[in-house]
Parts: C-alpha cells; structure tokens; sequence
C-alpha cells in the first residue's frame, strides 16, 4: 500500500503542477482509502505535504515569472486568518463531519472547473495594472473563505483561487497558476501548524510522500505550458465528481436523520 500512496503522490503533484490546484483533492482520499489513516490525520498530513509541494511549484512558477506576489500577498493575508480559524473549528466536529465536507467541496470543484477557464479580455500576458480597489477588497475576502475551507477540511483552495486571480486580480491564466501555488502554500503551511495539537504525525511516510509529490509537481510544471489545459481541467473534474460522490457514499451516515430511540414504558 505505501508504494501504490507514494505513485498516487507523484500524481498528485503533477495535477498540482499543471493546474494550480487540485493537490489535496486528492491527498486526503488516497491518505484515507489507500494508506488508512484516520481522517483528522489525513486532512493534517495533507496540509504538510501540499505546502511543500505547492512552495516548490511556486519556486519553479517564480524563476520563469508566473509569480505575482502582491496578488499572493493579498490572498494570503486573509488566507491565513481563516486557516487558523478553520483548524479551530475543526475540533469541534468529527472527522465522518469532515470527509463529507471535503465530498461536497470535490463536487463543488467539479463544477468550477466544468465551466472551464476561459481568460476575460484584458487579462492577457501585457496586463499588469492594478485591480480595483473594489477587485481587492473581494480578493482579499475570498481568501479569507478559502483558508476557512483549508483549516476545516484540508483543501487548498486552487480551484477557486486560480479563477479568483484571473477575474478579480486581472491575471492571466499561467501567471494564476504560479500565484495560486504560493497562496496554498502559506495557507497550507499554516493549517498543518494549526493541526499539530490535534493528530499524530507519522512523520516518516509524509517525508516520503511529500518527496514523491515534489517529484510529481516538478514534471507537472514542465507539462504545464505543453497540455491543453482546458482537457486536463474537464478531465480532473470528471474525477473528482466520480471520487467526490464515492466519498458522500461512504460517509452519508452523516446525512441521513438518525432514528429515534423509543422510550420503552
């Protein structure tokens, strides 16, 4: 099982790599169905390994320039705030709670990316200006949102901060893909710290796996610029709408009205 989670690892980076998001989506389920953790220490590892996958991605993004780091900035600020309160909330909930809030996100991040991604006018690789104040403020909350789905559930947020980026920070598409690199990694890096009194670490498989998912996110960013990128995201969803409902299945305990005991007289 630790070969097969360490592959799945590499793939995971590479869909990390090429997409800009999409890196926990899939770490939690291969952390919970493949190597069978509990799932409050999946969401946690998760969190460890898609922050250094993400901080080499963006690295890589911020040699060729596809970093733009006051948008990052502004996205991280907010993110941060709503990681560390999303790890907070996530004590009060178990983790069947929190699997089926990762299901409904996978299935909400499906849909996102089955609307395609599409660059608005004016977001082509000359537009540098400065997004409204208007634009910013919005950023700004949606990244308090996303570190909010962070903390609670693990979840990167790539793809709702990639189109975020290319609509309200005015980006185009390549340079969206290296900023959302590094807003997921603070944000990431955060919720990992804001877990650590919460979970054991099995610190020996996450350096591996996180070694495996480096090598992924490497050869992703190189594909990155080669693939057709509006194939690779229906794909993806197509998976995550399959792996998303598989999830609600298995956890649909929690959406299912409990029966109520009789009191016997």
């Amino acid at each position: 099982m630790a070969l097969l989670g360490y592959g799945l690892a590499a793939l995971m980076g590479a869909v990390l790599g090429t997409l800009g998001g999409g890196g926990s989506i899939l770490t939690v389920p291969i952390l919970v169905y493949v190597a069978g953790y509990d799932p409050k220490e999946a969401i946690g590892m998760s969190l460890a390994v898609v922050g250094v996958t993400s901080a080499v991605g963006a690295i890589g993004h911020r040699h060729l320039g596809n970093v733009r780091l006051r948008r990052a900035a502004i996205f991280a600020a907010s993110g941060v705030v709503g990681t560390l309160a999303g790890t907070r909330l996530a004590t009060l909930v178990t983790g069947t709670v929190q699997l089926t809030l990762f299901a409904v996100t996978m299935l909400l991040a499906a849909g996102f990316m089955l609307r395609g991604s599409r660059e608005p006018a004016g977001t082509g690789a000359a537009s540098a200006a400065a997004p409204p104040r208007r634009h910013v403020l919005l950023t700004a909350l949606d990244g308090l949102v996303i570190g909010v789905l962070t903390g609670l559930v693990g979840v990167g947020g790539g793809f709702l901060i990639v189109p975020a980026l290319v609509v309200l920070g005015r980006l185009p598409m390549h340079h969206a893909v290296g900023t959302s690199l590094a807003v997921i990694a603070i944000n990431a890096l955060t919720g990992f710290v804001g877990y650590l009194d919460q979970i054991t670490v099995d610190w020996g498989f996450m350096v591996g796996f996180t070694a495996c998912a480096v090598a992924g996110i490497l050869a992703g960013g190189r594909l990155a610029g080669r693939l057709p990128a509006r194939t690779l995201r229906r794909a993806f969803a197509i998976f995550l709408l399959l792996m998303g409902s598989f999830m609600l299945y298995r956890n649909r305990a929690v959406l299912l009205p409990h029966p109520v005991a009789q009191s016997v007289s």
